[in-house]
Formats: structure tokens, C-alpha cells, sequence
């Protein structure tokens, strides 16, 4: 065998990998049939291939727009096809190592699994485990709840991004193990809405048992509607595409660009008429997903499985810097949201939200409003969860505060996404990367260390053991409500966000 190269029999073929570091790489290995004329609709298992499947490059990345702040690669290709993950992995010894699969964030529109800071080579090496990066399709393709419109003629599926996540995680069970993962110690972790995902999927029926543990970074838990919301959703879709009901088919052809641009007009429009709405996220169905998920949580509905689930200090930071409508980040778009709020929830005492508002003394001010937002979108969703789960499974609650000397210049802090380099340990894979232009490189490795040995040892044991003699992290219990304070140095607090957490309560946002 060539020590470069490691060609593995899976249940579907033969996929050749080659040595990246101390590891080995596949790359664009698919785990669905191609859509075809299955556009809209949940994805089928692969046919199998014959011969060896190349593993060198990654497969194509979901249609979105080029003009997204995420970036394209140049070598990176995009079409309908796009349903493949990635793997990385010690060479084979005869164990089963623990298996961490990545779902990508983006607002359900943007991102794929072959971003750079997304590498799995040194979480593999470093953990001692193997680490899967998936693709699934975004926007009109994924989260785009068409079922509304579906005939004998034109079939149309809720959900079809969260149906593309399981029909991987059935794929890591069947075929895992050939590439050293053990299929019975699956953690799944994602942030924003990749975190969203998967505090869905944990109140999923059909996704219990293909994961056994789960950190959701960031995840905005409340961003899943209701089918009467998400008709109207796609009513304005086929508005803008000037496209009437009773042509609907011609969904199934359209040329896949004439989709994207329609979406980009959403996806944009959305948010600037309801403050802290998304276009497209996943949907109260009541058949994939029977609850809105808080609710589920706060019913007792999640899976039993330990979890991990934090937010980051200064979350709306970064949609200030790049001027971006996806979340209220001054007085009128914080305004907006309450007047929806009031619309959609005609229960609502407003001496509520009057109660909500008045918390934030620093209103109308944007810093007020960013708080505000930060509070509504974020940190009060993690820990509405980390309540409910933490009933019946071990929780642990973060918050990461951790932010290099220019990102503190910048106002950024520890914005939105800022600690996906500290969790694969990827630091400039952004271009120009500013991020250490004022210092900071040996904290911020030393940060990244810390938040790898606990994300890798919660997925060997369960428990995001301090192994390496850093603070002990204890579990989220209702009488301490510990929290780890990830920065320079981590500290544990207990309940740093109760005064807030007790002016919100958990009636406001009405799940059901």
C-alpha cells in the first residue's frame, strides 16, 4: 500500500484517501443519490459506484449566492449534486475511535463543508478521533417549505435540509466503522445554524439514535416557524419569480440560478420587514418535526443525550461590522421585532415587553439594541434549553468571551462565529486575515487547546473533562446554573445572565 494514499471498501464502493498530517482524508464522498429530478423532496441512499472512488477534492457545494460574506474558494465547484461529507481519521489500527460530525452554520442559505476553517486534519490528530464535515442543501433547496403547493404532479417536502443531515448521520451509521469510527459514539456539532439544526434534530423522532452527543454552538433554537408562516413564505417566493400557483411544476426545471436570485431577494427583504426573522429555516411540520423545539425541550420531548450548548459574548457584533439585517442591531429594527412580536402573540401583555425593555438601560442607544438582540436571538434560547434538557440528561453551558486585541479594537469582541477557528484549531483561513495584527497568537492557541481537549474529550467520554488541569466545568443544574466563561483564563460562574434570564422568563416567545 502507498503510505500516501489508503483506498477503503465501504457498503457503496471503494473511496481512495490520502494522507493529510498524521491523517487521512476523503474527500466528497456521496451519501444521497443525486436529487435529479427529486428537487424539493428527501434525498435517496447512493447507488453504488464501480471502481475507486477518488477522495482528493470536495464535492460540489450547495446553489447560494456569490455574494455571500462567507466567500466561495475558486476551486470549489457548486451544483444540485452536492449531497457528499468528508472524513478524516487516524490510520487504521483496529479500534473504533469516536466519530464528531460537523453541520455548518450560514442563516440555512450559506456556507459548505470544505471551508477552510472547517479542515478536520487537527481536531483528528489532536483528539484521536474521526471528524466527518457535511454538505446539505441551503435555501430554496433545503429550507424552503413548498408542501403547501404539492399536487400529483409536483411532490414537495418540508424540511429537505434537515432530511439531507439525517440521511448523512445514516450513512455515518452504516459505513463509519470501515474508516475506524465507531458508530455507537457519535457526536454531532454545528454552530449557528448548524447549531439550530441540531437542537432541532434532538427533538426529532426519526433522528433519535444516529447521534449519542451533541454541542450546538450558538444555535438560534427559536428560529423554526410554523407551517402558516412558512406558506406565506413561499407565496411571496413564487411572487418573485412571478411564477402562479397553478404552474408551481415548473419549480421542478427552473434553471437553478433563476432559484438563487429569487432567494437572494428573500433572504434580504425578511429580515428588514420583521426584525430577527430568517427567510428559510426549518418548519413546525408536524410530521419530521412534530414541535417547535424549545417547546419540545420544555416538555421533556429531547433526546436523552448529553449535550454542550453555548452562545458567544458579543454575538451581534459582527452584523453590525458588515451592516447585515439578520439581526436587529439598532433601536427601530429592535422595535420592529416587539411590534411582530405583538402582532403575532395578541396574548402578550405589553407591560411584558415593556418589562423586556426596560432592562436594557442602555436603549435606544445601538449598543443597547445589540444586547437587547444579542439576549433574544441567542443567550436566552441556550439556556430555555439548557433548563429544560438538563431535567433528564447531563448539560453543560458555556459562554465564550475570548477576543484577540485587534477583534477588541475593532468592536468586534467575541462576535458571532469567532470561535469556530478555536474549536479546529484553523487560525488565517480567511484571506487577510486581521485577527492577530495587534497580537494575541499564543493566548488565543492556548484558548483553542482548551476548547478542543473539552469538545474531544466530551466525545470520548461524555464529559468535557478537564483532563490537562484546566477548570473544572460542571454540569448546568437549576440550583447553580454553572457557566464556563471561555477566555484567557476560563472561570465558572454561576447563572451570569440571571437577572436577564428572570426578566424574560420563558413564556415570551410562545412555544407550542
Amino acid at each position: 500500500m502507498d503510505s500516501d494514499t489508503l483506498t477503503i471498501a465501504c457498503k457503496y464502493g471503494d473511496v481512495r484517501g490520502y494522507r493529510d498530517g498524521e491523517v487521512y482524508a476523503w474527500k466528497g464522498i456521496p451519501y444521497a443519490a443525486p436529487t435529479g429530478p427529486r428537487r424539493f423532496r428527501s434525498a435517496l441512499p447512493p447507488e453504488p459506484w464501480e471502481g475507486v472512488l477518488d477522495g482528493a477534492r470536495f464535492g460540489p457545494i450547495a446553489p447560494q449566492s456569490r455574494n455571500s460574506p462567507i466567500g466561495i474558494e475558486p476551486e470549489m465547484t457548486v451544483g444540485e449534486d452536492c449531497l457528499s461529507l468528508n472524513i478524516w481519521a487516524p490510520p487504521p489500527d483496529g479500534r473504533r475511535r469516536p466519530v464528531m460530525v460537523w453541520i455548518h452554520g450560514g442563516a440555512y442559505v450559506l456556507g459548505y463543508s470544505g471551508q477552510k476553517i472547517y479542515d478536520g486534519r487537527i481536531l483528528s490528530e489532536n483528539g484521536d478521533v474521526v471528524v466527518v464535515t457535511i454538505n446539505y442543501r441551503l435555501g430554496a433547496l433545503g429550507f424552503l417549505d413548498l408542501s403547501s403547493f404539492s399536487t400529483s404532479e409536483a411532490v414537495f417536502e418540508s424540511n429537505v435540509g434537515l432530511r439531507d443531515q439525517i440521511t448523512a448521520l445514516e450513512w455515518v451509521r452504516d459505513c463509519i466503522a470501515d474508516f475506524g469510527g465507531d458508530p455507537d459514539c457519535v457526536t454531532v456539532f454545528g454552530e449557528s445554524s448548524g447549531g439550530g439544526s441540531i437542537t432541532t434534530l434532538m427533538t426529532v423522532p426519526k433522528a433519535e439514535g444516529l447521534f449519542h452527543r451533541a454541542v450546538a454552538q450558538s444555535p438560534p433554537a427559536t428560529s423554526v416557524y410554523g407551517r402558516e408562516r412558512a406558506a406565506k413564505v413561499a407565496e411571496r417566493f413564487l411572487e418573485i419569480l412571478d411564477l402562479p400557483r397553478s404552474r408551481v411544476a415548473d419549480l421542478l426545471s427552473m434553471p437553478v440560478d433563476r432559484l438563487i436570485e429569487a432567494s437572494e431577494v428573500l433572504v434580504a427583504e425578511t429580515p428588514t420587514k420583521v426584525p430577527g426573522t430568517l427567510s428559510m429555516t426549518p418548519v413546525v411540520d408536524r410530521d419530521l418535526v412534530p414541535k417547535y423545539p424549545v417547546a419540545a425541550f420544555q416538555k421533556g420531548l429531547s433526546h436523552r443525550i448529553p449535550l454542550i450548548i453555548g452562545s458567544n459574548k458579543d454575538e451581534p457584533s459582527i452584523f453590525r461590522f458588515m451592516k447585515s439585517p439578520l439581526m436587529p442591531v439598532d433601536d427601530t429594527a429592535v422595535q420592529g421585532m416587539f411590534a411582530a412580536l405583538a402582532e403575532d402573540r395578541p396574548d402578550l401583555d405589553p407591560a411584558r415587553i415593556a418589562e423586556i425593555v426596560a432592562a436594557y438601560p442602555d436603549l435606544p442607544k445601538p449598543i443597547g439594541a445589540m444586547a437587547l438582540s444579542r439576549d433574544a436571538g441567542f443567550r436566552m434560547p441556550v439556556l430555555w434549553v439548557a433548563e429544560a434538557h438538563s431535567a433528564h440528561s447531563p448539560t453543560w453551558v458555556y459562554r465564550f468571551d475570548h477576543a484577540t486585541p485587534m477583534l477588541k479594537t475593532a468592536r468586534i469582541g467575541a462576535g458571532h462565529a469567532t470561535e469556530l477557528p478555536y474549536v479546529f484549531g484553523n487560525f488565517g483561513t480567511l484571506g487577510r486575515d486581521p485577527t492577530f495584527w495587534l497580537g494575541g497568537r499564543k493566548v488565543a492557541g492556548e484558548v483553542s487547546g482548551r476548547v478542543q481537549r473539552r469538545w474531544v474529550a466530551f466525545a470520548h467520554h461524555g464529559v468535557p473533562a478537564a483532563l490537562d488541569g484546566s477548570k473544572h466545568w460542571p454540569r448546568y443544574e437549576p440550583e447553580e446554573r454553572s457557566t464556563l466563561l471561555i477566555d484567557s483564563t476560563d472561570t465558572v460562574v454561576p447563572d451570569p445572565e440571571g437577572e436577564m434570564r428572570r426578566v424574560w422568563g420563558t413564556d415570551v416567545m410562545g412555544f407550542n
